[in-house]
């Protein structure tokens, strides 16, 4: 009898745990820039599929979801005051800044994730901006990266949607990132993290394709292949429009 149950524990010990993965979707997965667009809502949401039920007294999932465009290099100056008139003094160029980063989490993200974890999955605002280009005379650049995310938060380009993502009986989640109307074309990389006891067990990830359409992906690509044609095309209608304002103002006068 005690051969058989300490036989027991040791099978209960060496079984694996549950496997915990993320099942995935997203509203669209091509956004296209027209004359007429003015940004795009994008629904992501998904389940969390798991082998066995979840044991009892196990600590609460939570989720990560980040948005993500395709990178940038900015300049980030800062302005003193000279002889009365604000000037631009140093400038620091950062690489490699996401175009769009949105983070949105179920719970504070500090409260989720280490700063190990973050660091090692690039998860966060001050994560998107963390490589900076060298000064010849600044030692320390960090006021300048986080000039950066304060800029871009606020022209909309990056968002923190702390509690952003609604999960629903430690199963279905979802969460709506809304695009604004100056994107840049490209892949925005959408990633799920499926974070216990603040480590990631778990991820996925999905992408957005966003290019010009209609006229404007014509004329992109005028410009692009043909720069004659296109030099040519502007100019005609240049002239052909201040034709048409003359004549208008002949009538007028009428």
């Amino acid at each position: 009898m005690i051969r058989a149950a300490a036989l027991a524990i040791a099978c209960a010990l060496a079984a694996p745990v549950a496997a915990q993965t993320v099942v995935t979707g997203i509203s669209t997965e091509n956004i296209a820039l027209t004359a007429d667009f003015t940004g795009s809502d994008v629904l992501v949401f998904g389940a969390i599929r798991r082998d066995a039920p979840i044991p009892v007294g196990e600590d609460p999932i939570d989720i990560v979801i980040t948005l993500q465009g395709p990178p940038l290099s900015i300049v980030v100056r800062r302005k003193e005051r000279r002889f009365g008139i604000w000037l631009n003094a140093e400038e620091v160029r950062v690489r490699r800044v996401p175009s769009y980063y949105a983070v949105a989490t179920t719970r504070p993200i500090d409260e989720i994730l280490t700063e190990t974890e973050r660091l090692r999955w690039q998860i966060g605002l001050d994560q998107a901006t963390r490589r900076v280009a060298a000064h010849p005379t600044l030692a320390d650049t960090t006021e300048f990266t986080e000039a950066a995310v304060r800029l871009r938060l606020a022209d909309g380009l990056f968002v923190d949607a702390e509690g952003g993502v609604k999960l629903a009986e430690e199963t279905l989640f979802q969460a709506r990132f809304h695009l604004p109307t100056n994107l840049v074309e490209g892949e925005y990389a959408t990633e799920y993290f499926l974070v216990r006891d603040r480590e990631i067990i778990s991820n996925g990830a999905t992408a957005i394709t966003v290019e010009k359409a209609g006229v404007e992906r014509w004329l992109y690509n005028l410009a692009q292949n043909r720069p004659l044609a296109y030099g040519l095309l502007s100019v005609a209608v240049a002239l052909a429009a201040g034709w048409l304002a003359a004549a208008a103002f002949r009538l007028a006068r009428r």
